[in-house]
């Protein structure tokens, strides 16, 4: 490997909310018990370093002393172009289909400001990532959901007679997509995706996609951007994306959006305006121009056959050890979302028992319920994999496996 995947970086004192706040939220993990050192397994951000040419580009802009007003480069937007085209293969993405926002909820709540009238219906699929289920409760508006199928061979899929009955029945207008999909890892077949969309179109429903996973996706799949399936699809689509879960950037904070329908993007532009605070950080725009490099493809490569074996270790050490508990082996991003309804029906434990088992041996894994899992655990595998290793045997000798 020529990048760095294995060092366990220390985190704690250094701002970061996975390891510095077990024990101190009430919706979060709890301390573990004293001998047992945190494995952070649950927000959804990496414990590798970001990428050298991320670090290079922030110090390459920071040697220059004045942080005063300014406007996106060039370089911002061709960087986002080229990564598209050499990623996904998009073809005819111009810099005025390309916006700023500060998160992609933001760009959610704006889309839907714009497309939506208070108390509306919106279709979401379900499990459900609890910002899109957060940000549509706090902004007024109804959530109609439409459950996630596990075929014979326990692939997520989606149930489009139910999305249709929905969508009919509820007079839905908007839906807001995940792809992949968070939380179950779901990488969208091309088929899908037309099947959804020509659904979408029948009735008339603008899409919001939540893309920001897009580029951690495993070997053997590949990322199709629902705008790309049909030119239906590319007009009626407003797509969110950020370098943040891609290159460990969360926090520096820097998303856009590609819009090619003028009408759609510039409602939505002005919606995104009106707080007037919808604006650049000088430095997470030179954060996205280093990673939107040949260095980044390079690393992201490389990265996701890291993640690539630590879900393979993981997922074959739950099946084998873990009696009672369900892995979906993710196709993209790196969570797992783990059912564990029958190992909890067999030992008469509820899941907050069994998050408080794994919190106190300090593997910090997160409430799946929350994601409407009804008996889930939600566990981040981007960490070296040593560190992956010591959670998964924590959890045989202390938890799963102390029953039996």
């Amino acid at each position: 490997m020529k990048y760095d995947f294995t060092t366990i970086m220390e985190r704690r004192g250094h701002d970061a909310i996975a390891v510095d706040a077990p024990g101190k939220l009430s919706w979060g993990p709890k301390a573990p018990e004293k001998g047992f050192s945190l494995i952070p397994m649950w927000v959804a951000d990496m414990n590798f370093p970001t990428m050298p040419g991320v670090i290079e580009a922030l110090q390459d802009r920071i040697s220059h002393p004045a942080f005063g007003y300014f406007t996106p480069r060039e370089e911002y937007f061709s960087s986002i172009i080229r990564w598209h085209q050499d990623r996904n293969g998009v073809s005819g993405l111009k810099p005025e289909h390309i916006g700023y926002e500060n998160g992609v909820l933001g760009g959610v709540v704006s889309a839907l400001n714009v497309l939506c009238s208070r108390g509306d219906n919106v279709l979401v699929h379900s499990p459900a990532y609890i910002g899109f289920t957060n940000t549509l409760a706090n902004n007024g508006y109804h959530i109609v959901f439409s459950s996630l199928r596990q075929d014979e061979n326990k692939i997520w899929r989606m149930d489009l007679k139910d999305m249709e009955e929905k969508i009919r029945n509820h007079q839905i207008h908007v839906s807001i997509f995940c792809s992949p999909h968070n939380p179950c890892g779901r990488v969208w077949e091309r088929w899908e995706l037309e099947a959804a969309m020509e659904l979408f179109r029948k009735y008339d429903v603008t899409v919001i996609s939540d893309e920001i996973w897009s580029d951690i996706i495993m070997p053997g799949y590949r990322h199709i951007p629902l705008q790309s399936v049909s030119e239906d699809a590319r007009n009626r689509t407003a797509a969110l994306y950020a370098p943040s879960k891609t290159f460990n950037l969360a926090g520096l904070v820097g998303s856009y959006h590609i819009i090619y329908n003028r009408k759609l993007r510039e409602r939505i532009e002005k919606a995104s305006s009106l707080c007037h605070y919808n604006e650049m950080n000088v430095l997470s725009m030179h954060a996205l121009i280093g990673a939107y490099s040949e260095e980044g493809r390079e690393w992201v490569d490389e990265l996701c056959r890291v993640l690539e074996e630590n879900i393979d270790y993981a997922c074959g050490f739950i099946r084998e050890e873990f009696r009672g508990v369900q892995v979906f082996r993710p196709q993209g991003t790196y969570m797992l979302f783990l059912d564990c309804s029958g190992w909890c029906a067999e030992h008469g434990k509820t899941l907050q028992e069994l998050e408080d088992a794994c919190w106190r041996v300090g593997v910090a894994v997160q409430d799946g319920a929350m994601f409407h899992g009804p008996c889930h655990l939600r566990m981040n595998l981007a960490l070296p994999e040593s560190l992956v290793r010591e959670a998964m045997e924590r959890l045989k000798e202390y938890v799963f496996c102390a029953c039996a």
